[in-house]
C-alpha cells in the first residue's frame, strides 16, 4: 500500500486504531495501580507482603466498589447520582422492617429492599430525564429526602443481623469460598454481567451514544429517558445490595450506614476512567480502581503517615485521573485526526 506525501494512505483507507486509543484509559489506571502498589510494598513491606492485608482489602472494598460499577452507568450517560449512600440505607431498613419487625422470611425481605431502591432510582431518574433537573442538584436532595425517610422508619435504631438471626444470609453474603472471601467473588460476578450489559448489549450501545451526545441519540429514535433511568434504577438495586453486604459483614444495621462511602465511590469510577463529560467509561476500569482506592487508606497508615492524607491522596488521585483523561481523550482526537 502506497503512502501520499502528506503520510497518508494513497486508497484512503483509514488506519487501525492505535493501542492507545482502543485501550488508553485501561492502561492508566493498570499503570497507576502498579505504580501505587509497588510505592506501598517499599513504604510497608511488611505489610504489603503480608496475605493478610489483600484478603482484607478483597473483603471491604467490594462494599462501595459494587455500587461504584453501576454508577459508570451513570456518569457515561452524563449524568451523576449523590443519593446511593441514603437509598444503601434505606434499602437495608426496608429488609429490617420486612424480616426483623415483620416475621417475614430472609428472601422476602431481599425482594422489597431491591424493590425499594430501584423506586428510588426510578425516582431520580424520573427528575432527571423526564424533567430534565441537573442530577447533580437533584440528587443532593433525595439524599436528604431518602436519609431522612429511613431514619423516620427506624426511629433512629439499628437492628441485629448475626448469623444466629440470618444463618442462610451469612452464608451467601460473609463466608469464605474455599479461603477466599465471598465479597470480592460477588464483585467478580456483578462486574462480569455489568461488563456484558454495558459492552454487548443494545442498552449499553444507548449508553455511550445518550452520554456522548443526547439530541442526536434522541433524533436515531433512542428512548433517553428510559435509558438513563434505567442507569439510575442499577444504582439503586446495587447500592441496596451494597447496603446488605455491608451490615451482614458487620453484624449489624446501622442508621448511618452509607456514611463515609461517597467519596470512595466516586473517586473509583473518575479513577477508572469514565469521562466526567460521559460517553466514556469502563467496567473494567472502575473495578481495577476501586481496589487502588480501597488501598490507599490502608497504605497511607502502613507506610506511618497520619491518617488524615488520607483525603490529600483521594483528593490528589481525582484529580490526577481527571487530568490524565483529558491528556488522553486529546491524543485520541488528534490521531482521529490524522490518522495515526
Amino acid at each position: 500500500m502506497t503512502e501520499t506525501a502528506a503520510g497518508k494512505p494513497a486508497n484512503n483507507r483509514v488506519a487501525p486504531p492505535s493501542a492507545l486509543r482502543r485501550h488508553g484509559s485501561q492502561l492508566g489506571i493498570i499503570s497507576v495501580g502498579l505504580v501505587m502498589w509497588l510505592s506501598f510494598v517499599i513504604a510497608a513491606p511488611a505489610v504489603f507482603t503480608n496475605v493478610n492485608i489483600y484478603a482484607a482489602f478483597a473483603q471491604t472494598t467490594p462494599q462501595f466498589g459494587i455500587i461504584a460499577l453501576a454508577l459508570t452507568f451513570v456518569v457515561i450517560t452524563g449524568e451523576i447520582d449523590l443519593s446511593f449512600p441514603s437509598v444503601m440505607a434505606l434499602g437495608t431498613a426496608a429488609f429490617c422492617l420486612v424480616t426483623a419487625y415483620g416475621g417475614a422470611p430472609w428472601y422476602l425481605g431481599l425482594v422489597v429492599a431491591f424493590a425499594t431502591g430501584a423506586a428510588c432510582g426510578l425516582l431520580n431518574g424520573f427528575l432527571v430525564a423526564k424533567l430534565n433537573i441537573p442530577s447533580l442538584v437533584i440528587t443532593i436532595g433525595t439524599s436528604f429526602l431518602f436519609r431522612g425517610l429511613e431514619l423516620v422508619l427506624m426511629n433512629g435504631t439499628g437492628v441485629p443481623l448475626t448469623a444466629k438471626e440470618y444463618p442462610a444470609m451469612h452464608a451467601i453474603f460473609r463466608e469464605p469460598v474455599f479461603g477466599f472471601p465471598v465479597q470480592t467473588l460477588w464483585m467478580i460476578v456483578i462486574a462480569g454481567v455489568l461488563w456484558v450489559l454495558l459492552n454487548r448489549t443494545r442498552f449499553g450501545a444507548h449508553v455511550f451514544l445518550v452520554g456522548d451526545n443526547p439530541t442526536s441519540a434522541r433524533l436515531m429514535g433512542i428512548n433517553v429517558v428510559g435509558v438513563k433511568t434505567g442507569a439510575f434504577v442499577l444504582v439503586g438495586v446495587l447500592a441496596v445490595f451494597a447496603g446488605i453486604l455491608t451490615s451482614i459483614y458487620g453484624y449489624y444495621f446501622w442508621p448511618t450506614t452509607g456514611d463515609g462511602f461517597l467519596l470512595n465511590t466516586i473517586a473509583s469510577v473518575f479513577l477508572g476512567g469514565t469521562s466526567v463529560f460521559g460517553g466514556t467509561g469502563s467496567v473494567i476500569g472502575t473495578f481495577v480502581a476501586s481496589y487502588i482506592i480501597g488501598a490507599i487508606n490502608a497504605g497511607i497508615v502502613s507506610a506511618g503517615i497520619n491518617a488524615f492524607y488520607t483525603q490529600l491522596a483521594f483528593g490528589f488521585v481525582i484529580v490526577i485521573s481527571v487530568v490524565l483523561q483529558i491528556i488522553i481523550e486529546r491524543r485520541i482526537r488528534r490521531q482521529s485526526l490524522t490518522g495515526r
